[in-house]
């Protein structure tokens, strides 16, 4: 009851204002469902106009009962206002008289009660008259056609034709029967009056009006999954988890009022809409109870930055960055960006994270649940994209430094294509090791530094993304070995030697490609799985192959080669014992000594002799 709790109290903390549907928590007793047809009468129930509906602004607030909120198949559960035109034409040629019958039945006694209201009259007087169908008709209404966001055009039955109302006053073009609050309360005043079904709400701790029917439309307008259920009441009753047939049962289970249930989903529809995660039928929340905005734990660090109020101070002009320092650079702007949250949040406040899928289209579960907080969330928000930061390259105008996305790094491990139940699972495994703390599954690393690898088996922008998320896994999993994000020449590792040496040979026979106005693959880049897998063996095939490029840099570079000839030595003597030797598999630790030298080799020059602006961690 934990979440229901949370979720109410965050519908209690928000306005509960309907003039912006898109922006508040509907009210209870309402739902938004996509109009057709707006017809327009006035205070007297006579017929004025009728016009279409866009896709934009179809989405309409409508009032409902508890039974017509969840109708489904054949079940009669009429809407009280805006209704389909099976429902409340009666001159309509295919009409159910039943269905018409308990619309008008229900009108009348909302009409009749103290609870009324006279734009509710002026539709009822207008709907008694049996005119509705024939004034669309002549309208040439039908047959009706809906557009998509897609431009796909689909044809309406005439009977599902959904219809709204404006009803406009004399002087005035009056309002939608969705834009009037004096409506709106009206109708949920009656309709509350109306169930007196009480019962011990274990939400809010008293007796009120217990809920018989749960909200669905959860994750988007189409979603028939519920999270509570309860309408087994004939037969094999909770599959004898309860004595009482009926629904008696009430006083044997935990129930939740209607007032607790509308206003947590409500609570939670609207947090999906507005901050949520969604891979498909996965859905992740994460939300501030008393509604202050919190760092989205989806996101990629360039993409935290951005959504923050924290602006980067701007670099000055004409100095090229210096990869020393850049991670101490991007420390200090994640401090910052979060020192804006931590401003805004209080150090108890509450944060939850609330997962959830759902398997069969009825049924939705809750797959994590998380109660944080505000600065414990921030702190582990602050260790992930710390720990995990590395330069990103994902494309001409997304390079940064920190940390990727979990759909990014869920790509990197298994591909672009990847079907969405292995995205979804990784996601999963992701959430712990951001929300809680908890080291990054080591079979993921694995996956994602063999992918990187295989660099002919992808494309250059693919590996280019691929190399900068292996090396911040990497990074991130080795927390202990305080890897640098610029070049460490003092260390003397093994396999952070032998990537050094891969991309000293990819620069030098590289360079000598462009000399000689070569566009081709360098054999460092052709054979760097093998590499990987044999870097003692390999290393003699790439030596050797590096001969030509020697040759021509020789005649048309010679300072430049000096230059490649004295780092290769430097780096070869800085093996210890038989290391060189060692043709065992490499680890992902040889990207990172390649990253960070071919970084280092392919920064910007200072001067016209050519000396790098670079300066590696001693």
């Amino acid at each position: 009851m934990s979440w229901i709790q949370k979720l109410h109290d965050t519908y209690e903390q928000r306005a509960n204002t309907v003039n912006a549907i898109r922006e508040e928590p509907w009210p209870l007793s309402h739902l938004v469902k996509k109009a057709h047809v707006e017809v327009v009468i006035d205070e007297l129930g006579n017929f004025r106009r009728v016009r279409k509906l866009d896709r934009v602004e179809a989405p309409t607030l409508i009032p409902v009962t508890e039974a017509s909120a969840g109708r489904t198949g054949s079940i009669i559960a009429p809407h009280p206002l805006c209704e389909e035109i099976g429902y409340c034409a009666s001159d309509f040629a295919e009409v159910d008289m039943r269905k018409f019958e308990a619309y008008a039945s229900q009108m009348v006694q909302w009409c009749s009660s103290t609870h009324a209201h006279s734009k509710a009259q002026s539709i009822l007087t207008y709907l008694r008259k049996s005119h509705l169908w024939s004034d669309l008709n002549q309208q040439q209404i039908f047959p009706f056609t809906a557009v998509d966001a897609r431009g796909n055009k689909t044809k309406i039955k005439d009977k599902k034709v959904f219809v709204r109302w404006r009803v406009e006053t004399l002087g005035n073009t009056g309002s939608g029967t969705w834009e009037d609050d004096l409506l709106i309360r009206a109708w949920a005043s009656f309709d509350h009056a109306n169930n007196n079904r009480n019962g011990f709400c274990m939400v809010l701790g008293k007796t009120v009006r217990i809920c018989r029917s749960h909200p669905k439309f959860i994750r988007n307008p189409g979603d028939g999954a519920k999270l509570l259920s309860s309408n087994d009441f004939n037969g094999f009753t909770f599959r004898g988890r309860f004595t009482d047939s009926n629904e008696d049962y009430a006083k044997q289970a935990c129930t939740v009022s209607f007032e607790a249930s509308q206003k947590a989903h409500n609570a939670l529809r609207w947090l999906i809409q507005r901050q949520g995660y969604r891979n498909e039928d996965q859905v992740i929340v994460t939300w501030a109870v008393a509604g202050k905005p919190v760092p989205d734990p989806f996101k990629d660090s360039l993409s935290l930055f951005l959504s923050s109020d924290e602006v980067p101070p701007a670099a000055p002009e004409n100095i090229p960055p210096d990869p020393g320092d850049v991670g101490q650079a991007f420390a200090l702007r994640l401090k910052k960006t979060l020192a804006g949250y931590r401003a805004k949040l209080d150090r108890a406040e509450e944060i939850v994270i609330l997962g959830l899928d759902s398997a069969t289209p009825g049924r939705l579960a809750i797959t994590f649940y998380r109660e944080l907080m505000g600065s414990e969330f921030l702190d582990r928000i602050h260790a992930w994209h710390e720990k995990n930061a590395w330069p990103q390259n994902f494309g001409k105008d997304r390079k940064f430094v920190g940390t990727p996305a979990p759909r990014d790094i869920a790509e990197a491990a298994f591909g672009r294509r990847l079907d969405d139940k292995l995205r979804k699972a990784t996601v999963e495994r992701l959430l712990p090791c951001i929300v809680d703390g908890q080291p990054l599954p080591h079979d993921l690393v694995d996956s994602v530094v063999r992918r990187a690898c295989n660099r002919v088996g992808l494309e250059y922008w693919e590996w280019e993304k691929n190399m900068g998320i292996a090396c911040a896994l990497f990074k991130g999993f080795f927390k202990e070995m305080d890897y640098h994000m610029a070049l460490e020449i003092n260390r003397t590792s093994r396999d952070y030697l032998y990537g050094r040496l891969l991309a000293i040979a990819e620069h030098m026979e590289g360079r000598a490609l462009y000399v000689g106005g070569e566009t081709r693959d360098t054999t460092a880049a052709k054979l760097m799985q093998r590499f990987a897998d044999r870097p003692a063996s390999t290393w003699r095939t790439i030596e050797l192959a590096l001969t030509p490029s020697k040759s021509r840099l020789r005649a048309k570079r010679p300072g430049l080669l000096r230059e490649m000839e004295k780092l290769h030595d430097d780096v070869v003597s800085s093996f210890v014992g038989e290391d060189f030797l060692d043709d065992r598999k490499l680890s992902g630790e040889f990207l990172l000594g390649y990253h960070c030298q071919r970084r280092q080799l392919n920064s910007p020059k200072t001067d016209a002799g050519g000396s790098t602006a670079d300066t590696p961690i001693q």
